[in-house]
């Protein structure tokens, strides 16, 4: 006699091995690739959403908003300033000058933390040139 044989798909064996293989090479790839973005993007908080939700002491945050013109003065080795964005403010010292394209009533994103005297004490300063922002040098350093 003949023997029957089943019609219809069939899985071979260690298919699905291959398949959570492929899941997984699948996922790293994506994980690197959000990774990446990530680092390449520049997210910025309020002053709303710092003063609603400080965080942790000692969180580095990026906090972006419009100089507050008549703010900006320059006490001893620091600027001090406003940023201002949605009606909340906060002040901002930074040690050095800012960048010379640095205005009061144009925008500025500052990289540091905030101090627990409600004081954001910033180590970077970004301001806007154009359609993009270039950071300050570090005190120090040619630019």
């Amino acid at each position: 006699g003949t023997v029957a044989r089943p019609t219809g798909p069939t899985v071979r064996r260690g298919g699905w091995a291959r398949f959570a293989t492929g899941c997984v090479a699948l996922a790293a790839v994506g994980l690197f690739v959000a990774a990446t973005l990530n680092d390449t993007l520049s997210y910025y908080r309020t002053p709303d959403e710092v003063l609603t939700e400080p965080g942790s002491p000692g969180d580095r945050i990026r906090l972006g908003g419009e100089v507050v013109p008549g703010s900006v003065r320059h006490d001893g080795t620091h600027t001090v300033f406003r940023l201002a964005e949605g009606g909340r403010e906060l002040t901002v010292t930074q040690r050095g000058m800012p960048p010379e394209t640095f205005r009061e009533g144009e925008g500025a994103v500052v990289e540091g933390v905030l101090g627990t005297d409600g004081t954001f004490h910033a180590d970077q300063v970004i301001v806007r040139h154009g359609n993009e922002y270039r950071a300050s040098p570090s005190p120090g350093t040619a630019g």
